[in-house]
């Protein structure tokens, strides 16, 4: 798909689909942050902190990226990542009730690091393959306009 062509309603409804499971993803490992070794949800193992919605989020938040370049537009894969970022801020600093869902200490950090970090490096791999992309066939219709037009 082109730069400059208007989204169809079937790639605009796949974009409103990725976004909804990027608000989806940031608050289950939002809300799942906390899990520890405590017996409550997890074995009792000493009570240590398990984040594991940052492995989730490792790797969801790159494959949000990847499928919008896919599936909708190359130029509009950063928007997953943004609403991912946006939802895990906002939530977790003014979350239900005003309540601070976000905890405060190594384990958000490593939320926002797991999450974003992997899914800016997609993005911008994304992003170079589409203009790398779009650089050869500019360079191979000028190329097909040269010497078509020297036919003779």
């Amino acid at each position: 798909m082109a730069m400059g062509e208007p989204l169809t309603a079937e790639r605009r409804g796949m974009l409103v689909m990725l976004v909804v499971d990027a608000v989806l993803l940031a608050l289950l490992e939002l809300f799942f942050l906390p899990l520890r070794l405590d017996g409550i949800v997890l074995p009792k193992l000493g009570d240590f902190p398990v984040p594991i919605t940052v492995v989730l989020a490792a790797v969801t938040t790159p494959w949000l990226v990847l499928r919008t370049a896919k599936l909708v537009r190359p130029g509009l894969s950063w928007i997953p990542l943004v609403v991912w970022v946006l939802v895990l801020m906002v939530m977790g600093l003014f979350g239900p009730g005003g309540d601070l869902v976000l905890l405060q200490d190594w384990r958000a950090l490593l939320l926002l690091a797991g999450g974003a970090l992997p899914g800016a490096l997609a993005l911008g791999g994304r992003l170079a393959s589409a203009v790398q992309a779009s650089a050869v066939k500019s360079a191979a219709a000028e190329g097909g306009t040269q010497t078509g037009g020297k036919g003779g």
